[in-house]
């Protein structure tokens, strides 16, 4: 994995002081660093029959498209409010300072689909552990989350105890 590490720009002190931003788009202008994030969740997950992908706002959306088409299943966008043109399910959840929610169209989520969950980036898991509620309460089963990087430090995975966490890079 130091090979994708390598590919991922530190920011120190961005957006605030004191705050070490992990970059990921020196990783996607990588021809071999986006085929090889790309292959590894396949690799990882191909053996789960997965119906569906979702990626959460934003910066899902730029690998769960990719991994869907990997894996012959459909993509699902997680969405905030008001982005989503048809009938959508909604779930709300709480955040340090305040709450956040999330959407995907009523119709995304068969009952019984196997869903697998992309996102860049595991902080404090709640983005993640939203998203899961969010399938289950659609009637889908969440096969396993991947992640691209992992910020260990800050003990997000504890939130999603009981699922298939996958993370492709760690800082501690």
């Amino acid at each position: 994995m130091n090979e994708l590490k390598e590919l991922i720009r530190e920011v120190p002190d961005f957006p605030e002081p004191g705050i070490n931003f992990y970059d990921i788009t020196t990783l996607l202008k990588s021809a071999r660093g986006l085929r090889e994030v790309a292959d590894r969740f396949c690799w990882c997950f191909m053996d789960r029959k997965v119906d569906k992908v979702v990626g959460m706002e934003s910066r899902g959306f730029l690998f769960a498209p990719i991994i869907a088409y990997d894996l012959n299943a459909g993509f699902v966008p997680a969405r905030k409010p008001g982005k989503l043109p048809a009938q959508t399910v909604s779930y709300e959840y709480d955040l340090e300072y305040g709450t956040d929610c999330l959407q995907i169209h009523a119709d995304a989520i068969e009952p019984d689909d196997n869903v697998l969950i992309v996102d860049d980036v595991i902080a404090t898991g709640g983005t993640a552990q939203a998203t899961a509620e969010l399938i289950e309460r659609c009637g889908g089963r969440v096969v396993g989350l991947g992640f691209v990087i992992e910020l260990g430090f800050l003990n997000g995975r504890e939130r999603l105890d009981g699922y298939d966490v996958t993370s492709l890079i760690r800082y501690d």
